[in-house]
Formats: structure tokens, sequence, C-alpha cells
């Protein structure tokens, strides 16, 4: 699929990865609507890229909805998908203050895997009735998992659960959208240079690099749309999760 002229919608476009992405596919001369829960954010990155921007919680199907239909409206039918929207929230099962509230499980969960599912079966429907493009298939979807989804370690049970999720459906969601022409890939990856490490120190960093192999640095925002842009280009790709880490393998701790 040629990246150029066509339509993608970013969620979790307003900062990290999904900005980075929304920003390549632009470049390539892409037509990109970034979504985001920051409607500040979103409408800063579309500007900056020449885009259109909505602002919602990918959980909420009204929101999802009136978005993609607005990016459709504006950028013509969608070509693929790329889903970024997260959030990383940690915590031990039993801690100090005794078992982890259960709220603080589901919120994980809403937002990682249900928000995921949410945005790819609303954006699948549509793009399902489109015309196939001339190379063939309808388009892509791009969702992120995570190294932790392999590699969780001590106070990540619930991320590891809803980035686990996203990989375990990536597969079965593939065979389904066969008949469609809709090929569906993953993306794990691992420690990057996002909002969320942008406070730390350089010790602080060293410490959490000390399990990459080779770069032994974290990711930039750039190679994972980078990575991106390529499932989105290659039509023979279809189905797996891949992993963006740097060859790491977490610790426990």
């Amino acid at each position: 699929m040629d990246i150029a002229g066509n339509a993608y919608f970013v969620t979790g476009g307003g900062s990290g990865l999904g900005a980075a992405t929304a920003e390549r596919l632009a470049a390539q001369g892409g037509k990109v609507t970034v979504f985001d829960l920051n409607a500040e954010a979103a409408q800063e990155v579309a500007g900056r890229i020449g885009g259109v921007a909505f602002s919602g919680d990918v959980a909420d199907p009204a929101a999802v909805e009136a978005a993609l239909d607005g990016a459709i409206a504006a950028n013509g039918p969608l070509r693929g998908v790329v889903l970024c929207a997260g959030i990383g929230r940690g915590g031990r099962v039993v801690g100090r203050d005794g078992a982890l509230p259960l709220d603080q499980f589901e919120i994980v969960l809403r937002v990682n895997l249900t928000g995921t599912f949410n945005v790819l079966r609303l954006a699948a429907e549509r793009m399902s009735k489109t015309e196939e493009l001339p190379s063939g298939g309808r388009g892509a979807i791009v969702m992120t998992a995570s190294l932790a989804a392999f590699d969780g370690q001590v106070g990540q049970a619930a991320y590891s659960a809803s980035k686990g999720g996203v990989a375990a459906m990536t597969l079965p969601i593939a065979r389904e959208f066969s008949r469609f022409g809709i090929r569906v890939m993953t993306i794990a990856p691992g420690l990057f240079h996002t909002p969320l490490m942008a406070g730390l120190s350089d010790d602080a960093i060293a410490s959490i690099t000390k399990d990459i192999q080779y770069p032994a640095r974290l990711g930039k925002p750039d190679e994972f749309a980078q990575m991106a842009e390529s499932i989105l280009a290659n039509d023979y790709l279809n189905g797996e999760v891949i992993r963006l880490d740097g060859g790491a393998r977490l610790s426990p701790k």
C-alpha cells in the first residue's frame, strides 16, 4: 500500500509514539487524523502536519464513531489505523496497603485493551465497506502492545494483562479480517523515549536500559513510527506481533 494520498487515523496522536507516527505518515504524503484524549495536544500535532484533529476517550463508542466519521468526511476512506493510545499505571497486586484496588486494574484494561478493541472494531467496520486498493485489499490496522506483554515486571500485572490481550487478539482478528482484505499487525515496543521518560535522570535511564542488548539506549519515537509505516506499506505483513526493543529481556524488577 502506498502511504501517499491515503487516509490514516492515529490514536494517542497528541504525544509520544502516536505523534511521531502521525508526523511520519504526513511527511510521506498521508492524510492523517490525530485522535487524543488531550484536545489541545491533538490540535497542536494536527496543525503542525496539516492534519485533522479530534479528541475523546478511546473506550467511548460515541466519541470514536464521531471522530472516525469526521476523519472520513475530511480525508476520504480510511486505509490505515495506528492505535497508540494507552496508559502505564503500575501497582503491586498485594502492596503495603493491601490488595490492589480493583478499579485500578480495570482502568488500565479499559484504556489499553478495551479502548484498542473499540477503535479497531469501529474502524474496521468502515474500512470493510470501502473499495479495494489498486494493490488489492482495503488497508491495515496496527495495534500497540508492549515488551511487558512477554516480560512483565513486578508491579505490571494490570499493564501486562492489557498489553498481553492486545498481542493475543492480533492473530484471530487478522484471520477474521482476511475476508475483507484488512491486515492486522501489532508492534510490541520496549523502552522508548516518550514524555513518560522525559523527567528521568541519566542514572535512572542507565538503570532501566541495562537489559537492552543493542543499541543499549531508549528507543526513539520515530523508530516506532518507521516500523508502523513499514507495516502499512508492506502488504505481506499480517497477523504477527513484532518486538521493537533492541533485544531487551527485562528482569523481574
